[in-house]
Formats: C-alpha cells, sequence, structure tokens
C-alpha cells in the first residue's frame, strides 16, 4: 500500500476525537512552544516587510503631502489607484505569491518543531527554514495558487462555501509538513479528507483557538498577539497527530535527525 491509500485509509478508520481533550492538550502544548510561536510571526512579519514598503510607502506618502495641504483629495486618491499600471499590480501579486510560499514553508518548519517539542527533542532555529530550500519551494507555491484557486470561488459564493473549505485549507500545511514527498494534489486530498472527516470538531476547535488567542493578546495591549496568534496551529497539530499519526520509520523521522538546543 503506498503512503497515500495509508494516510487516507488513517483518516477513514480514524476513532472519534474529544473536543475537550484536544483543547486542552493544545493549551499544554502550547506552554512549550510559545517562544518558537512567536519566532515563527516575527520571522513572517520580517518576510513581508518588503511587500508592506513596497505597496504603502507610496500611498503613505500621498496622505502626508495631502494633510500637509489642509483637505484630503478624494479623486486623489482615487487617481492614485487608477494610476498603477499592470506590471506593478502584477509585481505585486507575484510578490504576495512568492513570499506567501515562504511563509507557508515556515510555517510548516513550525509543525515540525511542534512535533520535536511534543516528543521531548531539541530545536535548532534554523529548523524554522527547513522547507525554505529549492526542492520545496515549488510546491509551496503551487499550494498557495490552489489555496488562492479553492479560497476565492469559496468566498465569492456568498462566503457558505468558504465556511466549509476553510477546515480542509487550515490542514494543508500540517499535510505538507509532515508528508513534504506527497504531490500537490495528494497533499489537497488528504487534506480536504481529514477536513471532511473532523470537519465539526476541527471548526470548533479553529474558532475557539482564535477566539481565545486573539482575546488573550489584546488583553495584553495588541502586542501579546505576537505570543498567542501561533496557538491556532496546535490543535490541527493534534488533530493530526491523533487521526493520521507519525510512523516509527515515517519519512518525516529521517529529515534532520540531528538536533541542538
Amino acid at each position: 500500500m503506498n503512503v497515500i491509500d495509508t494516510l487516507l485509509g488513517k483518516i477513514e478508520g480514524a476513532k472519534d476525537l474529544d473536543f475537550g481533550i484536544i483543547f486542552s492538550d493544545s493549551i499544554e502544548l502550547f506552554k512549550k512552544t510559545w517562544l518558537q510561536g512567536f519566532l515563527m510571526v516575527l520571522f513572517t512579519m520580517l518576510i513581508m516587510l518588503p511587500l508592506i514598503i513596497v505597496f504603502y510607502i507610496p500611498l503613505i506618502g500621498m496622505v502626508l503631502a495631502q494633510q500637509e495641504n489642509g483637505y484630503v483629495d478624494t479623486n486623489g486618491m482615487e487617481g492614485f489607484f487608477e494610476g498603477m499600471s499592470a506590471l506593478y499590480i502584477l509585481f505585486v501579486v507575484v510578490a504576495v505569491l512568492v513570499l506567501g510560499s515562504v511563509t507557508f514553508a515556515i510555517n510548516a518548519g513550525f509543525y515540525r518543531i511542534m512535533r520535536k517539542i511534543d516528543n521531548n527533542e531539541q530545536v535548532l532555529t534554523p529548523d524554522f527554514f527547513y522547507f525554505v530550500k529549492k526542492q520545496y519551494l515549488g510546491k509551496t507555491f503551487m499550494i498557495m495558487l490552489a489555496t488562492i484557486g479553492i479560497a476565492i470561488p469559496s468566498a465569492l459564493l456568498c462566503y457558505i462555501p468558504l465556511i466549509y473549505t476553510m477546515v480542509p485549507l487550515s490542514f494543508f500545511v500540517a499535510i505538507f509538513a509532515f508528508n513534504p514527498d506527497l504531490t500537490v494534489g495528494e497533499i489537497i486530498k488528504v487534506s480536504f479528507k481529514l477536513g471532511h472527516k473532523k470537519w465539526l470538531i476541527s471548526f470548533g476547535l479553529i474558532i475557539v483557538s482564535a477566539l481565545l488567542a486573539n482575546l488573550v493578546g489584546y488583553l495584553l495591549c495588541g502586542i501579546g498577539l505576537l505570543f498567542t496568534s501561533a496557538f491556532t496551529y496546535h490543535p490541527i497539530y493534534l488533530i493530526y497527530k491523533n487521526v493520521i499519526g507519525f510512523d516509527k520509520h515515517s519519512a518525516i523521522d529521517e529529515i534532520g535527525t540531528t538536533t541542538i538546543e
């Protein structure tokens, strides 16, 4: 039996999961990984910073210039956006996809780090960038395209399909992180199989964990979001762990076995 059939078989025969146990385990795991979660968010912000500068600096400059004149010219704002060349827009779109692919790879690295910490293994900061390699970035780019291709039509259909697809889409990173040799089509297939099989509990955990992460983050004067936003990754990891699990001799066990603190 090949890898994809094994994964699908495990999902099909998976036992029922307990919401309370998964949520409680997520909190316990977060206590061990909060620093790595903070670093992941920080790395993501640094990666996206060039795009923010390229896109927003001209806009901010125009707004400041209008404020110096003592009024806001609405027509000027419209002219700014209308004046954007097709080449500039294409550049921004490509930049979003490329940087999004790198961010996706870092998120996958964080899932790998969570597994190491969950197994009481030591980790290195470079573990975040394990998938930021030529052999994986092409695949993460294609997964980003697939994500957008699924999310945008779902949102256009009155957002109702998006409520369903947000769960399988949430598993894309985890499935890739622990099965990097699968094709993009196989990653999508397994993600939708897992998302459909465990949709209700996954949706509930995603919503509750996101609300809790935001609530605690805002209570800590907003800056706490840098530390709490990674909490939403933990239920996804634990669902994967409890449904599919990790074989002792799986490919992911053979990846980067040497670890240093």
